[in-house]
């Protein structure tokens, strides 16, 4: 048997369609309304790790927050416990002309001075979080939606835990215990205790804002699910899991 999952052609307009979310978010005010003059804004964006096409995203986003100039927009890369980014990944990656217009923070897991205690969830994980991302008047999230072996799915509050987190914090989400659970796997975000570990830690942070994409194999935008940081998700969720998983009749050898 060959397994796949079906092929999805990108938008027609992806960066109308980023664009549209932005202005008809799910559960919450369009971006623009969220944002007054003068405010800081923080736009947690994914490392090298991850296809993102910030290229589209990234311009839309800036068109959303009127009368806020580059100078108060600080990109926060959610580096999580991978390396730093060099200046060359940053370039790719970003797009034309956003590195040199933003400041860009890249987290460092490792970095005890610059994480502050945002909360303790319901299983005891201390949350250890960037404090610049914290002080920010508007926290966006971004990135793209995919199963997760044992997160269920990318995107979401995995912006802010692992993305912007000390590594301690990481290593008790990612423990033995959480992953060993039988609901930690593909597809599975409802009682799966690592998961929830994620949401609840990202609520600390209280994220102003949601932009998630999904993309198909040539790394074109399918969809794009944008506003409350927890229901946008979830209605992402939902269209991956239809569209990149497959049910399969019983279980193989």
């Amino acid at each position: 048997d060959i397994i796949e999952p079906g092929f999805v052609p990108g938008l027609p307009d992806q960066r109308e369609s980023v664009s549209a979310a932005l202005r008809e978010p799910i559960g919450s005010p369009p971006l623009r309304d969220l944002v007054q003059k003068g405010d800081r804004v923080g736009i947690i964006v994914s490392d090298i790790t991850r296809a993102t096409p910030y290229g589209i995203i990234l311009p839309e986003i800036f068109k959303e927050l009127p009368g806020i100039p580059r100078q108060n927009i600080t990109l926060f890369v959610a580096t999580g416990t991978h390396r730093m980014n060099t200046d060359a990944d940053l370039e790719s990656m970003l797009g034309p002309g956003v590195v040199g217009s933003c400041r860009i923070v890249q987290n460092d897991c490792t970095h005890r001075p610059s994480p502050r205690l945002a909360g303790t969830t319901a299983g005891g994980n201390d949350i250890w979080l960037l404090g610049e991302f914290l002080d920010c008047d508007v926290r966006i999230l971004t990135g793209f939606i995919e199963p997760h072996f044992f997160a269920g799915f990318s995107g979401g509050g995995k912006a802010v835990m692992p993305g912007l987190a000390l590594l301690e914090t990481v290593m008790r989400n990612h423990s033995a215990v959480h992953i060993d659970d039988p609901r930690s796997r593909w597809g599975i975000t409802e009682g799966n205790p690592l998961w929830e570990d994620v949401r609840e830690a990202a609520g600390f942070a209280h994220p102003s804002f949601l932009l998630n994409v999904c993309l198909n194999r040539e790394k074109e935008i399918t969809a794009v699910f944008a506003g409350d940081h927890i229901q946008a998700h979830a209605a992402g969720c939902a269209y991956v899991g239809k569209h990149a998983m497959v049910p399969v009749r019983e279980k193989y050898d």
